[in-house]
């Protein structure tokens, strides 16, 4: 009788449990959801890009931007396209193409492209544009310029190679203090980047020999490679690249001659394979960040068109990237350095150059 009784009684509460489980595996999903919540919210904003002339798969400035339209894709549910320039010809055509599609916001990435979306956003006042790297006086109302303080991050970066080269804390340094900067094309917004660089290098030590050579383009990879051969035959054991897609090169002939490289605008150790034994550090351009909070403006009805934004050390818009293999090398003098650098010029302290 008691395993009858014992037997009924397990039987029981199985339908119990069986009722209680039920209900648990039948709750709806949030909405716009599905697998547990990993599907992005559904919506009808469409957004695109234009390429400079580097084109995806430059490891640098073009892939950040890119990173942000993925980025939003995957958060967003933005359906989104890339359309790459070969030529500076090509710019209008592209957005032209995507303007008419329904794409909006449209990001033109590159200062080149300024002069095209003023052309083009009044061809298409219904349409939204973020110009990266673009300056407007006046802003056209349904445009934003995205704009970076590079001279900050480039001044850390410069305080990182200032004082690399006079430590000698890895055997590709040596004992002339010079150090060398590659830049694409000669221009303003370049001279920002090696204006800090200079800055920073100098602030921690006055007597470094700081050598700049321009390629006078962004997607040259063997004249990124030929300038970093004059530099290291200079004697620059540090070299800091603001190029492009030239700088892939530049990294080649420090890996070639052994010398240390400081990359940009994303963090090149990941993006560069094999790069790791000289990729010191990288000054970061948040291109992504810039794009994807744009983007998720637009999405939520608060595009701030007719207006410049400045993403600089205060707005993590700018900085440097971990020291990955080199991290237990770098001394903490340096580091600490860096960080009081980063403070000051966060505080109004140091006033970095943005001109030679």
């Amino acid at each position: 009788m008691n395993r009858k009784w014992t037997r009924i009684l397990a039987i029981m509460l199985a339908l119990v449990l069986l009722v209680a489980f039920v209900p648990g595996c039948a709750k709806k999903a949030d909405p716009g959801t599905t697998d547990g919540g990993t599907t992005p919210p559904k919506t009808t904003i469409k957004a695109a890009m234009v390429t400079d002339v580097g084109g995806l798969g430059d490891k640098s400035f073009n892939d950040g931007a890119f990173q942000g339209l993925e980025r939003a894709k995957a958060e967003l549910g933005v359906e989104i396209k890339v359309l790459e320039s070969k030529e500076i010809t090509d710019y209008e055509s592209n957005i032209d193409q995507l303007a008419t599609a329904g794409f909006s916001p449209i990001f033109a990435v590159g200062f080149l492209m300024t002069d095209t979306v003023s052309k083009m956003s009044t061809a298409f006042p219904d349409v939204q544009f973020g110009g990266v790297d673009e300056f407007f006086d006046p802003v056209p109302a349904n445009v934003v310029g995205l704009n970076f303080k590079e001279e900050q991050g480039s001044y850390l970066a410069g305080v990182v190679a200032g004082l690399a080269t006079k430590d000698k804390f890895d055997s590709k340094l040596n004992a002339d203090n010079v150090i060398g900067f590659v830049g694409g094309m000669d221009i303003p917004l370049i001279q920002k980047f090696e204006a800090g660089f200079i800055a920073g290098a100098k602030s921690v030590n006055p007597d470094v020999k700081v050598i700049s050579l321009y390629a006078g383009n962004f997607s040259d990879i063997a004249k990124g490679k030929e300038l970093g051969y004059s530099l290291i035959e200079q004697k620059a054991d540090v070299i800091y690249a603001a190029a492009g897609a030239v700088g892939l090169g530049t990294i080649e002939a420090c890996k070639d001659k052994g010398a240390l490289f400081i990359g940009v605008d994303v963090d090149q150790y990941e993006t560069v394979a094999n790069s790791g034994d000289v990729m010191l550090t990288s000054m970061i351009k948040r291109v992504d960040n810039a794009v994807f909070e744009t983007i998720k403006a637009v999405v939520d009805g608060k595009f701030p068109g007719g207006t410049i934004k400045a993403f600089g050390l205060a707005e993590e818009g700018v900085g440097l990237a971990p020291y990955h293999d080199f991290d237990s090398k770098i001394p903490q003098a340096i580091k600490d350095a860096v960080e009081k650098a980063r403070t000051e010029i966060i505080a109004g302290t140091i006033n970095v150059p943005t001109a030679r």
